[in-house]
């Protein structure tokens, strides 16, 4: 009996033991603080990521739902806007065709003399004339280029579909024909049609284009390219850019870079290259690529005598003095020897000869007047002006009675 008693004591204390304390309490207290957790202070369904490395990748339901929502809405905002712009392209391009239906062929486009005057361009060819002796197959090319942009401009007016031609040239012939100078004309050309915003022309070399590291030519190409934009950018003697004895030159990259822009930016930049012929033809033959893209060859023959005469005249105008007449015929012979001597650069020859001439006249002036003191060394204003024929003898001179390994080559 006092065995069962114990027991029954036992069972009880162990009962009470595991009991709560006091469940009204616990209650109170919850509902007193419903934030609070039972299991401590931290909120138990907010996630805070630990010691996981990706947990970066992880968050509310919520956000990433609203993430996605406004992507889908991106997405079908841009393709809303795609199809009205497609849209808006379809009824132009209806509106047009009515508009080119319902016209009659009578409809006034305006007259070519017009637009040449009015846009500039007359001024330019005149200009070009004036400026350039003889080349009469380039001003002929230049005048032809000019037409296509002039009437591609009257149909435009009416209506007609247009796209902008390949202006992209290659000027080929020796130094001193007047290639810079027509790529300054046809700038200004493009610039009065509106194909070319700035009409500037930006020459450069090989040292302009390409570095001399890794990592140098990109940045030099891009660098002249951004000065020539809206213009023409003329590089001078062009296959110097490509070194076929070495497959690592750097002008090939500057070359690709080239050709890229002339692709992806013919509205906005005309390339020109130019060099001498034999070597452009071979340039040409390695870099197929640049051969298709330029549209416009104009070969740039050497001037005959006669003509680098009629150019010293010019210059003379151009720098007001007056040449003698007896002076032209002894200026030509002096052409004619030095065509026959090496590095003969045509107009750029003509002048250094009359850079010469000029001091000839300067010296021959100062003596008469300065030393000698004729006419109390008053000189008249035709004394200043004057080219005489003794001017250029002295040129003509130093190469028919010059050593022949001391000749000056003027």
């Amino acid at each position: 009996m006092k065995f069962s008693a114990a027991v029954s004591l036992l069972f009880v204390a162990s009962a009470s033991a595991f009991a709560p304390a006091s469940v009204g309490r616990s209650a109170t207290q919850i509902a007193a603080g419903s934030n609070q957790n039972p299991f401590g202070n931290v909120k138990s369904l907010e996630y805070t990521g630990g010691d996981d490395p990706n947990s970066s990748n992880y968050g509310r339901l919520a956000e990433k739902l609203n993430e996605a929502d406004i992507e889908r809405r991106k997405i079908q905002d841009e393709a809303d806007r795609r199809e009205r712009a497609a849209e808006i392209r379809r009824e132009e391009r209806l509106a047009k065709i009515a508009y080119m239906n319902d016209m009659p062929d009578s409809q006034p486009a305006g007259t070519v003399d017009e637009f040449m005057f009015k846009e500039g361009v007359q001024d330019q060819l005149d200009k070009l004339d004036h400026d350039l002796v003889g080349l009469t197959a380039v001003k002929q090319r230049v005048k032809e280029i000019a037409a296509l942009l002039v009437l591609d401009k009257m149909r435009r007016k009416l209506g007609f579909e247009t796209s902008v031609p390949s202006l992209h040239m290659s000027f080929t012939g020796a130094p001193g024909t007047g290639k810079t100078t027509v790529a300054v004309r046809m700038g200004q050309i493009l610039a009065k049609m509106g194909y070319a915003r700035r009409g500037h022309v930006v020459l450069a070399t090989r040292d302009d284009l390409v570095g001399q590291y890794v990592g140098h030519t990109a940045p030099k190409t891009k660098e002249m390219i951004k000065k020539a934009m809206g213009g023409v950018l003329l590089v001078d003697e062009a296959y110097y850019l490509y070194n076929a004895a070495n497959d690592r030159d750097y002008g090939q990259e500057s070359i690709e870079i080239l050709l890229n822009v002339m692709e992806n930016n013919q509205d906005d930049l005309v390339v020109a290259v130019a060099g001498y012929k034999d070597r452009m033809d071979k340039f040409f033959s390695y870099i197929p690529g640049m051969m298709s893209r330029i549209g416009n060859h104009i070969d740039f023959p050497n001037y005959t005598a006669d003509e680098l005469v009629q150019i010293s005249a010019v210059m003379s105008r151009d720098l007001e003095y007056d040449i003698d007449d007896a002076a032209y015929d002894t200026f030509k012979n002096y052409i004619e020897e030095r065509m026959k001597l090496p590095y003969f650069s045509n107009a750029r020859t003509v002048r250094n000869a009359m850079d010469r001439a000029r001091m000839n006249s300067a010296i021959r002036t100062f003596e008469k007047y300065a030393i000698d003191g004729v006419n109390g060394g008053v000189c008249t204003v035709e004394d200043l002006r004057n080219i005489s024929a003794e001017d250029f003898q002295i040129i003509l001179d130093d190469i028919l009675d010059g050593d022949s390994s001391k000749r000056i080559f003027a």
